[in-house]
């Protein structure tokens, strides 16, 4: 296999083709690293907590046109897409690219008291906040043993 390989620019050549093969083979079935890993090209990685009557939903997507963001919620789905444009060099080698570029959807069930009608967004500094209106939660149910 690296028999006729006679300098080191066709000997990572070679490597990254490997390499590209393997991801195909095994990328698409990857688990994620780690409990608090996505799943191999998930886009933008994202954080949602809840308070008393908010949803907040925060998407990490340093790099984007604020204007080329789409939100739209359908029933308890919200749906997130847009286009991340990187800086290609044309006459660069590339070795290794791990930022993702191109189209991006992801799409985040909420809970089913989640208002629609009432959402709000902002982003700053990389970081996209959607804000979901829900009506009135309940508190954890309490127990009371002994006395």
């Amino acid at each position: 296999m690296f028999g006729s390989l006679t300098n080191f620019e066709s000997l990572f050549d070679e490597l990254r083709r490997m390499e590209q093969d393997m991801d195909e083979l095994f990328g698409r079935w990857a688990a994620p690293a780690g409990i608090r890993s996505v799943s191999r090209g998930a886009f933008p990685p994202t954080n949602i907590g809840a308070t008393a009557n908010t949803v907040d939903v925060y998407l990490f997507a340093p790099g984007l046109d604020p204007k080329g963001i789409n939100l739209s919620i359908q029933q308890n789905l919200l749906l997130v897409s847009g286009e991340r444009r990187l800086p290609v060099e044309e006459k660069a080698t590339y070795y290794r690219q791990e930022r993702f570029g191109g189209e991006f959807r992801r799409v985040i069930t909420l809970p089913e008291d989640v208002k629609a009608d009432r959402v709000e967004a902002k982003y700053r500094d990389g970081i996209l906040q959607i804000a979901c209106s829900a009506t009135k939660r309940r508190g954890r149910a309490k127990s009371r043993f002994g006395n």
